[in-house]
């Protein structure tokens, strides 16, 4: 695996108000499921400091080929047709290559 491969991702979710802790369950779901696909190399989901309402999963991929598998996983999905009433806006998914 070399660095240049490497893809990583910061997911982030914001939840609607009072559905903070209904949006942490659903978005916990995913992480061990994530962590034993091919090519996950970290999954981790953050909760802000000062702004609980908001999580972000923080990944690194071996690859896009494997980042794209995950995106349409069977758990990934699934929680995409839970989280629409959870948000109080879209979640924003970005994907970037290290700079050093």
């Amino acid at each position: 695996m070399s660095q240049e491969g490497t893809i990583h991702v910061i997911a982030l979710f914001v939840a609607a108000p009072g559905k903070e802790d209904e949006l942490e369950r659903v978005l916990t779901e995913l992480i061990e499921p994530t962590r034993r696909e091919a090519g996950c190399i970290r999954y981790e989901l953050v909760r802000g400091l000062g702004r609980s309402a908001e999580f972000a999963f923080v990944e690194e991929w071996e690859s896009v080929a494997t980042l794209d598998a995950h995106a349409v996983s069977a758990h990934l999905k699934a929680m995409q047709a839970k989280v629409p009433g959870l948000l109080a806006a879209p979640a924003s998914v970005e994907r970037y290559r290290l700079v050093k």
